[in-house]
């Protein structure tokens, strides 16, 4: 299978694992599937982490690079379909970096694992719960 992590499913499997239920975890961990990150997400942990909302080891830069190189993650490169499909897609809420995420599931057909109840409603794309 093949996933879209949001932001948060990053972040906690880089410093709050236990955050995560077991399945997703073992979902993770399951070198058969294919694990997807947006940029958006890594500018999200960047500007998380400049704000001080997020602590984290070293520098900004360095912990996201250290995720990627850990979990494996495949870049969803961001491109015009997903820009288009970004203002197309239907969202109780405007935030610009749910709607990329959202396109970037739908446009790469993948199953997004969150635990935001606004995309989880959402109903236009497959997603997994991370709790």
């Amino acid at each position: 299978m093949k996933y879209l992590l949001d932001t948060h499913v990053i972040l906690w499997s880089g410093i709050e694992p236990e955050r995560l239920s077991s399945s997703i975890v073992s979902l993770l961990q399951n070198e058969e599937n294919e694990l997807w990150f947006s940029p958006i997400s890594i500018w999200e942990i960047l500007v998380l982490a400049e704000k001080g909302r997020i602590q984290v080891k070293g520098t900004p830069e360095n912990f996201v690079r250290n995720i990627i190189e850990h979990l494996p993650l495949k870049e969803a490169m961001l491109n015009t379909e997903i820009a288009i499909e970004s203002r197309k897609v239907k969202l109780h809420h405007q935030d610009p970096a749910d709607r990329f995420l959202a396109a970037t599931a739908i446009i790469y057909g993948l199953t997004m694992i969150t635990a935001d109840k606004r995309l989880i409603d959402s109903g236009q794309f497959p997603v997994l719960k991370a709790f």
